[in-house]
């Protein structure tokens, strides 16, 4: 709990949303600490503009505005799609993946200016207070963590906005748009207000980015992705580096509207919440990489991928980045991404994104060998023989049913039954 005098200075993970505008000024009423600023340019655009001014304004020392987009895609975004990671089926993890990126330039910065805590604006009962505070514990235990939301009186957004007023803060947020969002270059999520209740379709104006798949274009369009080991390097023959074709990408997806997910999910902390969240680029992007991995990776070990992404996704959404097993996964992924170059071509059109081509010099697929037509590279009455032995075990426990059916065992013998390695008498 707040004790004043007990923290001299805080770096405060700053993004100028409702919840951490409100930190600033609190963490100087409550700690008498000085409050340093720090927000990540992950992508979100017109969201940073006037951040140093208001952070100040608010009661900061200053506000760090760094731009960590390329380290972002290259470092945490392409390695989890890399890893085919999916968090229950639907989420691209835009938010998780972004946390750790954060939480460690945070610690940086507060070592730089010789801070003795760190801050961020998750609340109570979500799963950002734990990315964050499992990166600060993993690489520096020694700063103290302060969780305004653990601790304040406020109960919730409501509050908030009260507290923002009474101190002056001007926010985005309002009682009649009370959506908790988070932006990325990866993803536009929402939760919160009107979509608390299951049942009710997310309002048309909460889809900032995405056209809605009725008034999309009435004629698809159509990309070309080319991977070189995994890492999307060129948009429709283009190079580009991974910040001007992602955001490339998105503005494509966003036309055609792409990448809208309505999904009910588990929280790390044991409730279910519900996330409405717009990801047209990344949506392409895993769809044409997952393409390339079809083409160019064995059965084994595609297989065993699939495996890979599950864990992969869960410790990435649970915050678990800077830990061992998350590196030794990425040893694996980096491995079998070695053959993953080539093309893929994707046709865009109302909400849907689908592959219709794909190539590349480490394919795997043969056309002579799978081909309808006469061919000299497969016999197929050699099929018949490895039917045979792949079917062996049906077949021998088939014949074993049949000559021992299991309902017409007799009952055990007089005196029959175990006990202490004896056969004693059943009732």
């Amino acid at each position: 709990m707040a004790v004043t005098g007990s923290v001299r200075k805080a770096v405060l993970a700053y993004s100028g949303g409702l919840d951490t505008s409100v930190i600033v000024p609190w963490l100087r009423n409550n700690y008498g600490c000085e409050v340093v600023c720090f927000c990540a340019n992950l992508g979100q655009e017109e969201e940073l503009d006037g951040l140093e001014e208001k952070a100040v304004v608010s009661g900061a020392t200053r506000c760090y505005v760094e731009d960590l987009r390329a380290e972002f895609l290259t470092d945490y975004v392409f390695p989890t799609m890399q890893a085919g990671a999916i968090y229950e089926r639907d989420y691209l993890l835009g938010t998780s993946f972004a946390r750790p990126l954060i939480a460690k330039r945070l610690v940086e910065i507060a070592q730089m200016e010789g801070a003795d805590a760190v801050s961020h604006g998750a609340t109570g009962k979500g799963n950002d207070q734990v990315r964050f505070e499992l990166t600060v514990m993993a690489l520096n235990p020694k700063l103290k963590i302060i969780a305004p939301w653990r601790e304040w009186d406020i109960r919730g957004r409501s509050d908030a906005l009260d507290y923002a007023a009474e101190h002056n803060v001007p926010v985005k947020a309002s009682a009649e748009r009370i959506y908790s969002q988070d932006r990325n270059l990866w993803h536009l999520s929402n939760e919160g207000g009107p979509l608390e209740d299951p049942w009710t379709e997310p309002p048309a104006d909460m889809f900032e980015w995405t056209s809605s798949p009725e008034n999309a274009p009435d004629e698809p369009g159509y990309v070309e992705l080319y991977f070189r080991r995994g890492y999307p390097e060129r948009l429709n023959g283009v190079a580009m580096g991974p910040v001007e074709l992602m955001q490339q990408l998105n503005e494509i997806g966003c036309e055609h509207g792409i990448g809208r997910v309505d999904l009910v999910e588990n929280r790390l902390v044991g409730m279910k919440s519900r996330g409405v969240y717009e990801t047209p680029g990344g949506t392409v992007l895993y769809k044409g990489h997952a393409a390339l991995e079809q083409l160019c990776l064995d059965k084994d070990t595609l297989h065993w991928k699939q495996q890979v992404g599950l864990r992969y996704a869960d410790l990435v959404y649970n915050g678990l980045w800077f830990t061992p097993l998350r590196r030794a996964l990425d040893a694996f992924v980096q491995e079998t991404e070695k053959s993953i170059s080539g093309t893929v071509r994707l046709k865009l059109f109302k909400g849907t994104a689908m592959v219709v081509g794909r190539r590349s010099p480490h394919s795997l697929y043969r056309e002579d060998y799978v081909t309808f037509d006469e061919d000299d590279v497969y016999n197929q009455a050699d099929a018949e023989g490895f039917i045979r032995l792949f079917g062996l075990p049906l077949k021998v426990e088939a014949l074993l049913r049949e000559e021992h059916p299991a309902d017409a065992m007799p009952p055990p013998a007089e005196g029959a039954g175990p006990k202490d390695g004896n056969w004693i008498k059943r009732d």
